[in-house]
């Protein structure tokens, strides 16, 4: 199971290493292999919110996301996405920012660094509205039930996760942008747009994937009340919801899944400038990462961990929330990948634990009993 799941993930890092040995010595393999410690730590708690999406797609589309996701991960987000970014700023063409990535690589960090406050915002945004839908809804299971509970009660109302992302914004765009870190001078209408741009594109993007997901489930629980025995047939194979989502409504959850990568990654790209400011090291080393990332993903949903420890989506989701935070802070203050990477890892930790207490109290090592109903921790 784990040689199967991983790998891929330790042929690449075999590949990679050994690459950057040849091509940039040992000095080079250090700096990939450090990069790739890096973002591991960074994105550990995307591959536990990727799991949770994961686990309603079907086998089909959980290939395509770990094959033509990781492309895109690897070349789109840790390649492309900083020259694209360099090309925008300096108002260059796409073959000129490549040229500056090579040539000038001071310049090019620069160029890079100086986008950062519109990063920050997008990502931000994108993702404390991912946290803010997550900890406003009523959950059977309650980790911190004394924050969950009341946050669940005011979560009713529709629009207030929303309200909420907005106002933080403003606040950020009013308190952080003009003094930004990089200088520049005063980035408010930046922030402002790129932080509007990252709610809109979470709203899309997952409304859609939301839209076809119901249209799923009011399907199968149409076949399940005319008690049509193919699809009961199918539901008892599967895990999750039906068989698995497939057609339109798999292709925006995958669409979702790359969205949510790319504001994961952010942070680690601009993280990366700190360790070198060679963009081939830097997808070199960022993507090795990026692959264990997915292959954890899917050890999670083929293991079903996520239903064994339940809290663990509940730390992913804090995790979430600190690093959306953390990025709009970062617009104005240095923050170290440390402390990011840190957060984290100590958030899902405590809410493993709290899982694996909570399943010894009840007597269940491993998978839960799907009549239970809200259950809370003492954490």
């Amino acid at each position: 199971m784990l040689l199967k799941t991983f790998g891929w993930s330790f042929a690449v890092t075999v590949v990679g290493l050994g690459l950057a040995g040849v091509l940039w010595g040992w000095q080079g393999l250090a700096i990939v292999g450090i990069l790739s410690i890096l973002e591991i730590s960074l994105s550990f708690d995307n591959a536990v919110i990727n799991a949770g999406i994961l686990r309603k797609m079907n086998a089909f589309w959980q290939k395509i996301f770990l094959t033509v996701g990781i492309l895109i991960a690897v070349f789109g987000m840790r390649l492309v996405f900083p020259v694209v970014i360099v090309a925008i700023t300096a108002k260059m063409g796409p073959i000129e920012a490549v040229q500056l990535a090579v040539n000038d690589k001071a310049h090019y960090e620069e160029l890079v660094t100086s986008a950062h406050p519109a990063i920050a915002a997008f990502g931000g945004v994108f993702l404390l509205m991912i946290f803010l839908d997550f900890i406003f809804e009523d959950r059977d299971y309650k980790w911190l039930s004394w924050i969950e509970k009341p946050l669940a009660r005011i979560g009713k109302l529709d629009t207030l996760s929303v309200i909420v992302a907005l106002v933080v914004l403003l606040v950020s765009a009013v308190t952080l942008a003009p003094h930004v870190a990089h200088g520049g001078g005063d980035k408010t209408v930046t922030v402002l747009l790129s932080g509007i741009a990252g709610l809109i594109t979470y709203l899309v993007v997952g409304g859609i994937s939301g839209y076809f997901e119901g249209r799923l489930e009011d399907e199968d629980e149409a076949a399940e009340d005319g008690a049509k025995p193919a699809a009961a047939e199918k539901k008892g194979n599967g895990t999750g919801a039906a068989v698995g989502l497939a057609g339109k409504a798999a292709f925006f959850m995958f669409l979702y899944l790359e969205v949510i990568d790319a504001s994961f990654s952010f942070d680690g790209v601009i993280g990366a400038f700190a360790i070198t400011n060679d963009i081939f090291e830097m997808a070199l080393g960022l993507g090795i990462g990026a692959m264990y990332i997915r292959s954890l993903t899917v050890f999670l949903v083929r293991k079903g961990t996520l239903d064994d420890y339940v809290y663990l989506e509940h730390g992913a989701h804090y995790a979430i929330g600190a690093l959306g935070v953390i990025l709009l802070v970062t617009i104005r203050y240095e923050i170290s990948e440390v402390i990011t990477g840190l957060i984290g890892v100590v958030l899902i930790a405590l809410s493993f634990g709290s899982s694996v207490l909570r399943n010894r109290r009840e007597g269940k090592p491993g998978a839960e009993s799907s009549a239970q109903s809200e259950v809370t921790s003492g954490v």
